[in-house]
C-alpha cells in the first residue's frame, strides 16, 4: 500500500479509504467488522463516514454507520491505528429529522461532533468535514450556477471559528470540506490565513471516469494550496464495473435497491461506461481496477474512497492499487472523455 500526504497536515493516508456508507442499511455489523478487518490487513489506514450514514439517511438508522466502526475499533482496540475521518451535515429536507435548524453554525457543529464522538468510542476525530455547503450553489450533480446569496447560511468565517474552537479542545485534528467549489475552497483558505484559523487540508468530491468536472477549475487550487483530494464515487456507484450495461440490475446491488440513485446512468453514462468497459478488456484488465487505478494516478489525490457490500469486491477493489495503467491505454481513456465528457457531474 502507498502512503500520501493530505495537504499540508502530518496525516499520511493509505492511497486507499474505505467508505462505509453502506454499514446499517446494505451491511450487517458482521460485514462491517470483516470489511474493516480485511481493510486494515491490507494496509487501509483511514476510514471515511459522517454523521447521516448509512446512506440512504432515514432517522432509523443514522448514526449506525460511525457505531459500528466504533464498537469495532473498541473490541480491536486499534484506534491508534486508524485515521478516522467523518462529516457533519448541511442544511437540507433530507437530513432535517437530525437537529433543528440545521446549519454549519457553532451550534449544530459542536451537537455533531460530540454525537459522533460518542457513537465511534473516541475521543478525537482526525478529519472532520463539512458534508455539503451551507449556502445555494452547485453540488450533487446539479448544474447551471444561480447566483442567490440571498439564501447563504451561516458566514464561512463562523463556521471556522466553531471548528476552530474543537481543534483547541483537541476533539478533532484537521478540518475538511466536501462536495466544494473552486470559490468555496479559496475562501477558507484565505479566512484561515487572514484569521489564524485551522487551514482546510482536504476536499472530498465526486471523481471518476464519469465525473472528471473538477479538473477544469479544482484541480488547480488543490495542487497550488496543497489541499488533497478525497475522491469519492470512483465507479460511480459501481456503474463503472460494467455490471448495470444493457439496462441490467443485479439482485441485491445499489441501483437495484435503491433505483432512485440515478446520477451515473443515462443515455451518455451509458455509452461512455460501455466504452470503457471494452477497453478495459482489450487491454486484459478488470473494468472496475481499470477505473480505479484511474483515478489513484492522479497528481491531486489525497486518498481514493472505495466501497463494496461484499468482501469479494473488496478485495477485487483493493487490489486495483497494484496497477499501473500504461501509456495507451491512458490515451484511449482520453480519447474517451473527448467523446463523453462527464456525462455524470
Amino acid at each position: 500500500m502507498q502512503y500520501l500526504p493530505l495537504g499540508k497536515s502530518d496525516l499520511k493516508v493509505s492511497q486507499i479509504c474505505l467508505g462505509t456508507m453502506t454499514f446499517g442499511r446494505q451491511n450487517s455489523e458482521a460485514d462491517a467488522f470483516e470489511q474493516l478487518d480485511y481493510a486494515l490487513s491490507q494496509g487501509i489506514n483511514m476510514l471515511d463516514a459522517a454523521e447521516m450514514y448509512p446512506i440512504p439517511t432515514q432517522a432509523e438508522t443514522q448514526g449506525l454507520t460511525e457505531t459500528y466502526i466504533g464498537n469495532w475499533m473498541k473490541q480491536r482496540q486499534n484506534r491508534q491505528q486508524v485515521i478516522l475521518a467523518t462529516k457533519v451535515v448541511g442544511p437540507g429536507a433530507m437530513v432535517s429529522y437530525l437537529r433543528p435548524d440545521l446549519h454549519l453554525d457553532r451550534r449544530n457543529i459542536r451537537e455533531a461532533v460530540e454525537g459522533s464522538l460518542q457513537r465511534l468510542r473516541t475521543d478525537y476525530i482526525d478529519l472532520y468535514q463539512l458534508h455539503w455547503p451551507d449556502r445555494q450553489t452547485n453540488f450533487f450533480g446539479q448544474l447551471n450556477y444561480s447566483h442567490e446569496p440571498e439564501k447563504d447560511g451561516t458566514p464561512p468565517l463562523e463556521t471556522l471559528q466553531a471548528l476552530s474552537e474543537l481543534v483547541s479542545e483537541g476533539k478533532i485534528r484537521y478540518i475538511g470540506l466536501s462536495n466544494e467549489t473552486p470559490w468555496g475552497v479559496m475562501t477558507f483558505l484565505q479566512l484561515a490565513k487572514e484569521h489564524d484559523l485551522p487551514v482546510v487540508v482536504s476536499v472530498q468530491n465526486p471523481y471518476s471516469l464519469l465525473n472528471r468536472s473538477l479538473e477544469v477549475g479544482l484541480a488547480e487550487v488543490l495542487l497550488r494550496e496543497q489541499v488533497g483530494l478525497l475522491a469519492y464515487s470512483p465507479l460511480g456507484f459501481g456503474v463503472l464495473s460494467g455490471k448495470y450495461l444493457q439496462g441490467r440490475r443485479p439482485a441485491g446491488s445499489r441501483l437495484a435497491l435503491f433505483p432512485e440513485y440515478k446520477r451515473y446512468i443515462g443515455e451518455q453514462a451509458e455509452d461512455a461506461t460501455a466504452a470503457y468497459v471494452n477497453l478495459a478488456r482489450s487491454a486484459g484488465l478488470d473494468p472496475a481496477q481499470m477505473a480505479l487505478a484511474f483515478v489513484n494516478s492522479r497528481p491531486f489525490l489525497g486518498t481514493n474512497i472505495i466501497g463494496a457490500t461484499r468482501l469479494d469486491q473488496l478485495k477485487q477493489n483493493i487490489a486495483s492499487q497494484q496497477i499501473t495503467l500504461g501509456h495507451d491505454v491512458l490515451e484511449e481513456i482520453e480519447a474517451i472523455h473527448r467523446r463523453y465528457p462527464n456525462p455524470s457531474p
